[in-house]
Parts: C-alpha cells; sequence; structure tokens
C-alpha cells in the first residue's frame, strides 16, 4: 500500500483538534500514511470567512464543552477543559513552531502542547507552565522572533489560500476534510471507498444558492 501524505492543520486552542490528535493512530489503523503537523491560527480563518468561534456564542459555547467532554468519555481520550477558555493560543503556536525550522511540527511536540491545555485543568496561557514547556522542548528558534511570527502567519494564509475554514482539517490527495468526525470519512477514502469516485464529492457544492451574496 502505498503511503499518503496527510497535512494535520491544528490550533491548540480547539478542542475537536486535540481530540482529533489522539484519536488520529486508531482512526486510521491499518493504513501507511505520513503527517505533517501544521500549526495555524484559527482566529484568522475564522475572521477571514467572517465566522465566529464556537466559544464565541454563549449557547453553541456550552454545548461545544459537554459535546467534547462527551466525545472524550466514549473514545478513551482523557480529556479536561483547561482553566479558561478560549485563551490566547499565540504563545503555544509560535513556541511549537520555534523548534522546527520550517512550518511543520512533530507528533511529541504537538502531543506535548495538546496535553499541556487538555490534560490537567491547568491555564493554558499561564507564564510559569509556559516557561517549564519552552525548558522541555528543545527550540531551534526564538519563539518570540519574526521569524516565527511569519512562519505562523504563512501557515495560516496557506491555509486560508487552500480554503480551509477551521480545524482540525487535514488534506490528502487534494481533498480536506474538516473536524472531528471528518476522520472516519478520510479513512473511507484512504481505504478506497468507492464512493470518493462517484460523482458526489465535486457536484455537491455545485449549485446555486439563494442566499443573498451567496457565491456558491
Amino acid at each position: 500500500m502505498t503511503m499518503k501524505k496527510i497535512v494535520f492543520h491544528l490550533d491548540f486552542v480547539s478542542p475537536y483538534a486535540y481530540l482529533a490528535f489522539e484519536h488520529l493512530p486508531q482512526a486510521l489503523e491499518g493504513l501507511s500514511y505520513d503527517v505533517a503537523y501544521r500549526p495555524v491560527l484559527l482566529g484568522a480563518l475564522l475572521k477571514h470567512h467572517g465566522q465566529l468561534g464556537p466559544a464565541e456564542i454563549p449557547p453553541k459555547r456550552a454545548w461545544t464543552y459537554r459535546q467534547v467532554l462527551w466525545l472524550g468519555h466514549t473514545h478513551g481520550i482523557a480529556i479536561e477543559m483547561p482553566a479558561s477558555h478560549p485563551f490566547n493560543p499565540l504563545p503555544l503556536l509560535r513556541l511549537a513552531l520555534a523548534t522546527t525550522q520550517d512550518g511543520d511540527i512533530s507528533r511529541y511536540v504537538a502531543e506535548t502542547l495538546f496535553r499541556h491545555v487538555w490534560q490537567g485543568g491547568g491555564e493554558a496561557g499561564d507564564a510559569g507552565r509556559l516557561a517549564a514547556l519552552a525548558a522541555q522542548l528543545r527550540l531551534s528558534r526564538d519563539a518570540g522572533g519574526d521569524e516565527v511570527k511569519a512562519q505562523l502567519k504563512a501557515n495560516t494564509d496557506a491555509a486560508i489560500a487552500r480554503g480551509l475554514f477551521g480545524v482540525p482539517a487535514f488534506e490528502v490527495d487534494g481533498r480536506c476534510f474538516w473536524g472531528f468526525d471528518g476522520l472516519a470519512m478520510m479513512a473511507a477514502c484512504l481505504h478506497g471507498d468507492a464512493w470518493f469516485q462517484g460523482p458526489d464529492w465535486d457536484a455537491a457544492p455545485a449549485r446555486p444558492s439563494l442566499l443573498r451574496g451567496s457565491k456558491a
């Protein structure tokens, strides 16, 4: 079986990105694949598309937190809400990118930062905890430097240019799959499900919209 290259776009502020990260090996069991873990700024994706994040809509915020805790429970993934959420993810994203010379990070780095946020119930942006992370990780660039900031912007701009609108998002073989529940769909595609060779993938968005101002 040919090894597939998956680009996993993530932001540590997203509980769904954390759940998808933890569940990925199980979801893709039996497949040969290589993953590029790519930090992006979720807030910039949402702003570009004129969207609010789930945590910015009070009833949706409550549902989101209940659902992600349920998903962790039902899938056997340890998850605990951080002390405050949402929070500013920029220090974590920049810290992640400071461990590499390009726009992708290792699974170890992604795991360390995701679990910093979603296990233990601590304050994700606490200065002391961030300093401990910086000491734990092997930084090859200045996390607060212009090079890392530019890398995060470049990652995010490239994701927007390819039509990504949120995280987690997975790119493989020219297709994009979004969300924790998108893992099952991606796995089916990689396993050769005949549905993906039919008309529905391309035809799904190819219809007019009756919403004023829509470009669909």
